[in-house]
């Protein structure tokens, strides 16, 4: 039978989509890249995902999909999530530590044809530092400083890490300088590596002892909050997907399409003294240098440039923002947790569904800006 279950704005009619279309500002000088704050757009993300059985083992099916969760009342604010299945159950639960939220889905033994549609929306706009301009955020509590500072599986923040951190904010002041001086370490020292699937898998231990610092954002931008995390710095990785183009001309920093099945990215910041949670996000840098056309671009090209001096302090608001979680146990799941969850995930006869691979586990997202 089919279910449907709705939260926060239920039974609100859907607002009319409005055509993505790339902005032209900026798009002959695509070297101008200033994101700053300024209104607010609101989206409806569209997750659909459908189950097969895989080596011929049919059997009980479960997925679970991450939803908008993360909450900025400056940048960024979740509407709430509906969806339609013929899942058995279907309930939102939330990871324990971090307040990750997922859809949890059960189906019947039987159901031939595991589906469900989930229809997320949000609202979000850029936002930027002005690090002139120092002022008194509320403080982190004892509780969220001592989060943001831990250590995850992935993110050590002893050994190698930290002495790589040592060396790199040694003679520095102050958060800001400490932070900066990260910063432009991962952006000289490290590269995007397109051979990585998906976006990488953030075990910088192992990233930083290869002495090969290749990767994506869910690697580079985990190597920064470690760093940080190691001098003492509150960090935090944030997972998301891209949802519409830049609108400052940069194809690599935006949505392509309405479809962003494979636009996922993370995203970084750090809480620094003064300012509060800060925009960080070297791993976009290191992604104009690969990717921005005409492609593997010099680092004082201008394009370059731009990105490296923005993304130290702001954000352009195309850009979803799931959660900020790590070493994510699945409820109703006995296979391992997750490093983060930035990707719907699904069980069929007890065997974990390759997220990154679409001839056995097939879902679609698509994104539309809509009225707010």
């Amino acid at each position: 039978m089919i279910q449907r279950r709705e939260f926060m704005r239920a039974g609100a009619a859907l607002a009319a989509s409005a055509a993505m279309s790339r902005p032209s500002f900026a798009q002959s000088n695509p070297e101008i890249f200033s994101p700053r704050p300024g209104a607010w757009r609101s989206f409806e993300v569209v997750t659909t995902l459908e189950l097969t059985p895989v080596d011929g083992r049919a059997g009980p099916a479960q997925a679970w999909a991450p939803v908008p969760a993360f909450s900025a009342e400056d940048w960024f604010r979740p509407r709430g999530s509906s969806w339609t299945t013929n899942a058995a159950s279907a309930a939102l639960v939330k990871d324990p530590r971090y307040g990750s939220e997922m859809l949890h889905l059960t189906w019947a033994p039987g159901e031939q044809k595991p589906s469900v549609e989930i229809r997320s929306k949000f609202s979000t706009r850029g936002r930027a530092t002005d690090f002139s301009k120092p002022g008194a955020p509320k403080p982190l509590s004892a509780e969220e400083r001592a989060l943001f500072l831990a250590a995850t599986d992935l993110i050590p923040t002893g050994g190698l890490v930290k002495s790589t951190s040592d060396k790199i904010t040694s003679g520095k002041v102050g958060d800001v300088e400490k932070t900066r001086a990260i910063y432009e370490w991962i952006v000289d020292n490290t590269y995007r590596n397109p051979a990585t699937r998906g976006c990488g898998t953030g075990d910088i231990a192992s990233l930083l002892a290869s002495g090969d610092l290749g990767g994506k954002c869910a690697d580079l931008n985990a190597l920064f909050v470690g760093l940080a995390r190691a001098a003492g710095i509150p960090a935090r990785d944030i997972y998301g997907v891209r949802v519409a183009p830049s609108a400052f001309g940069y194809k690599s920093l935006g949505a392509g399409g309405p479809t962003i099945t494979k636009a996922q990215h993370c995203r970084a910041e750090a809480w620094l003294e003064g300012f509060g949670w800060v925009a960080m996000d070297p791993a976009d840098v290191r992604k104009v240098v690969l990717e921005e056309p005409p492609g593997k671009n010099a680092v004082d090209d201008a394009k370059v440039v731009a990105a490296r001096k923005a993304l130290f302090g702001a954000w352009e608001g195309n850009w979803l923002a799931y959660n900020d979680g790590h070493d994510i146990a699945l409820p109703g799941s006995s296979g391992p947790k997750l490093g983060f969850l930035m990707y719907p995930q699904a069980e069929v006869a007890g065997l974990r569904l390759d997220c990154l691979d679409p001839d056995t586990f097939r879902y679609t997202i698509t994104s539309a800006e809509i009225s707010a």
